[in-house]
């Protein structure tokens, strides 16, 4: 049936395979490009009108955008953010300037993309997925926005990703870590390849990879693209300057940044760069991690020609707003949310709440896909907790059972069981 309202192009939408709620296939070849190519053209290509900042990596790749397209909206440019997935409503995934596509901008260009998966399928490909239609309308509306700059995350891994149908004017590598091993590979390596797919011939690469291992093999693949490549730690440097949350006071962390003398832009009497010092809006130093990747950005965007200046990159950092990381929610208790789901972001919260937090007893509620390394995430809670509420979330077949991370939790803290968020809630927060 035709698209006539919101809830029809929801149910459209919805009725498409979403790996999202299903998991990953474990082969990736299997997802292919060249139905979101033909899917695309009968679009009219919208992501060849766009300038495009592309952006892979295990962790850190929304965060990263996230302030880039904060700092890109400060400079005065139109800016579209594309991220996934969303914490609560679809339309989080597309904004422009930082406001979320309406539901009826959404409703008017899913009828077009209707009619052109109808199409691509009497051509004889597969029906889109979720993830595919939602990479389309994100381009589309971008393109009929007419945005300066279009800041993409990629959805999974890279090469295969939907979102790699694009000629970006930079890309980026945030990180490395194991996480959808399934899909990805077993090692950092196989991840790291899986990531570098999105190097183009002779675009800009911007790696915060650090790790020995995968940070070899994006090197070897910017090499065979000709793509000129600049890497935290040896192009480009940060220092973490930690906040403080307590009761009486609230001091934000900063990052310092700099430019070793050997990198694009070496002054020209040769002198060691003066570190550039920001107030940033989000904790941890994983987060400092990600600015220094994102000012790196800003610094291929400006010898490409764009005006960005320090005050705009000052803005941006101090103003940035990415709910569900390491996020203050209530006061009395302390509450914070965080959306770790791997075991280095796991370990990065533990470290950022010891840094930055103070606490009497440590109450967590945990709920989290069973396809992920629930014992990594465990053992890094384990020594911190003082009881934990397992539970699980009830908008996915993903979800992992309480019972099954109770029976994996290694620590001595004691921890209950609730099948519902809600009663987890309401126990961990009459127990703090």
């Amino acid at each position: 049936m035709p698209i006539r309202s919101y809830q029809d192009a929801l149910a459209f939408w919805f009725g498409r395979i979403n790996y999202e709620q299903t998991g990953m296939p474990t082969d990736l070849r299997a997802l292919k490009l060249e139905r979101m190519q033909a899917l695309l053209a009968r679009l009219g290509h919208p992501q060849d009108r766009l300038r495009i900042i592309h952006i892979a990596g295990s962790k850190g790749k929304g965060s990263t955008a996230a302030m880039l397209a904060a700092i890109l909206q400060a400079a005065g440019y139109r800016t579209g953010l594309f991220t996934s997935p969303h914490l609560c409503r679809v339309e989080e995934r597309v904004q422009v300037n930082g406001q979320c596509i309406t539901p009826r901008e959404l409703t008017q260009l899913m009828r077009e993309i209707e009619s052109a998966c109808f199409q691509v399928e009497a051509e004889g490909h597969s029906p889109a997925t979720f993830f595919e239609i939602i990479t389309a309308l994100g381009w589309l509306h971008f393109s009929r926005r007419r945005v300066d700059w279009a800041v993409i995350e990629v959805g999974l891994g890279g090469r295969f990703d939907s979102t790699n149908v694009c000629r970006p004017q930079v890309a980026v590598i945030t990180s490395i870590s194991l996480d959808h091993v399934q899909q990805l590979g077993p090692t950092l390596a196989h991840i790291a390849r899986e990531k570098a797919g999105i190097i183009k011939p002779g675009i800009p690469v911007i790696s915060g990879v650090t790790e020995a291992e995968p940070a070899a093999v994006i090197r070897e693949v910017a090499h065979q693209h000709n793509a000129p490549l600049e890497e935290l730690g040896l192009h480009f440097h940060f220092e973490y300057l930690p906040g403080k949350h307590a009761q009486t006071a609230l001091s934000w962390p900063r990052v310092r940044y700099w430019r070793a003398p050997t990198a694009f832009g070496l002054p020209v009497n040769g002198q060691q760069p003066k570190p550039r010092e920001y107030v940033l809006r989000l904790w941890g130093r994983h987060q400092a991690a990600n600015a220094a990747i994102a000012l790196a950005v800003i610094d291929c965007l400006r010898r490409q020609g764009a005006v960005i200046s320090e005050d705009a990159i000052a803005s941006g950092l101090a103003n940035v707003s990415w709910p569900a990381r390491v996020e203050v929610v209530l006061q009395q208790p302390l509450v914070v949310l965080d959306c770790a789901h791997n075991r280095a972001s796991m370990a990065a919260l533990m470290d950022t709440l010891r840094q930055s937090f103070s606490w009497g007893r440590l109450v967590v509620i945990l709920g989290c896909s069973r396809d992920k390394d629930i014992p990594g995430m465990l053992a890094e809670l384990a020594p911190h907790v003082d009881a934990l509420y397992f539970t699980r979330y009830s908008s996915s077949p993903r979800a992992a059972a309480p019972e099954m991370l109770a029976q994996l939790w290694p620590g001595r803290a004691p921890c209950y069981l609730h099948a519902r968020a809600e009663e987890a809630w309401l126990a961990a927060c009459s127990a703090a």
